[in-house]
């Protein structure tokens, strides 16, 4: 019964398929063609190591701005955005910021204040635009003999302006996007450090785990920086307070990397400048670890310092932003283990 059954149904297959004219039809093919796209491959943000899908790091010079840190000077705008900033002892036992600007350009950085002689250490081999509201004859000349293009509010025009609402002098703020036009021919910054992958395994090294730590700059201006696990990034406290900028975001970078430096001439005076040539010790901070080690810059002022550990392997950094804190050689960090 099954064998007719069989037959039957085939010619009424045939049958059908030759009323409608499929019989001389072959069965349509099943195979499947799989094809697969690689992933979009990104230029490297040469100050933060992340990926940038604008291009726009590799399109410009770098922008370093002089930024007031002072309680007046709050809050802050734009340094949330800089892709390094450094942070040094000036005249008076203050600390000064100098903002370093490649992937963002804000529209509102600072307040922005004078230049001070170690700005032209930081910012020999960045070159670019340095951004500054003026300074003692000292220290212009000082900087005036780095491969920067000078900008201050004398020639600023519509790339600086005065904020009506606040007291001066803590109310000159810059606009990034009409900085970034006095660079001329616009040259890419070095890489200012090494970066571990962003996703991937670290290998180990020697680091400690840690929860917060006190940066004992001098007089009120000592920084507390502790470790957010849920952004990965350290939360930065100034004056007893959470550091937020105008636009309402923490201070949380990355990486907070301790250079000890020599203040040649003395802490706090007029004439004082960071020693960044030669070598030194430095405390990295990044992944909620510390690694300690040495930092070392060559002889030349165009070069860029290197970090190292005390195997004498480079230490990796976390893309993203990072703060140089240049303190004092023989002031001790206060630091606080994870347990």
């Amino acid at each position: 019964m099954r064998k007719y059954v069989v037959v039957t149904l085939a010619v009424v297959v045939i049958g059908l398929g030759a009323g409608i004219g499929l019989a001389t039809r072959h069965p349509a093919s099943t195979t499947t063609t799989t094809t697969t796209t690689a992933a979009p491959v990104y230029p490297t943000a040469p100050l933060t190591g992340l990926a940038d899908p604008s291009g726009l790091s590799q399109k410009r010079s770098a922008l370093t701005v002089k930024i007031e840190n002072t309680p007046d000077a709050l809050p802050q705008w734009g340094v949330d955005q800089a892709d390094v900033v450094f942070e040094e002892i000036v005249n008076g036992g203050i600390t000064r910021l100098a903002a370093v600007f490649n992937s963002h350009a804000p529209a509102k950085i600072g307040p922005v204040r004078s230049v001070r002689p170690t700005d032209t250490q930081i910012v020999w081999p960045l070159g670019g635009i340095f951004a500054y509201s003026g300074g003692a004859p000292y220290a212009v000349n000082s900087i005036s003999t780095a491969p920067v293009k000078l900008v201050d509010e004398s020639v600023a025009g519509p790339a600086m302006f005065r904020d009506p609402t606040r007291y001066a002098p803590s109310n000159l703020y810059a606009i990034g996007p009409k900085l970034f036009t006095f660079s001329g021919t616009p040259v890419p910054p070095p890489a200012l450090f090494a970066y571990r992958p962003l996703h991937g395994i670290v290998k180990a090294k020697p680091h400690t785990a840690v929860s917060q730590f006190t940066v004992p700059f001098p007089s009120i201006y000592p920084v507390t920086w502790t470790w957010n696990a849920a952004t990965g990034s350290w939360d930065r406290t100034l004056f007893g307070k959470p550091d937020v900028t105008g636009t309402g975001l923490r201070e949380s970078p990355k990486n907070v990397v301790v250079m000890y430096v020599n203040y040649v001439n003395g802490i706090g005076t007029m004439a004082s400048y960071a020693n960044l040539q030669g070598s030194g010790t430095v405390d990295v901070f990044s992944d909620g670890h510390e690694t300690t080690g040495t930092w070392s810059r060559g002889a030349s002022r165009s070069d860029v310092a290197t970090y190292r550990d005390a195997q004498g392997n480079a230490i990796l950094m976390t893309p993203g932003q990072t703060w140089v804190e240049l303190l004092n050689v023989g002031v001790p960090l206060s630091v606080t283990k994870t347990k």
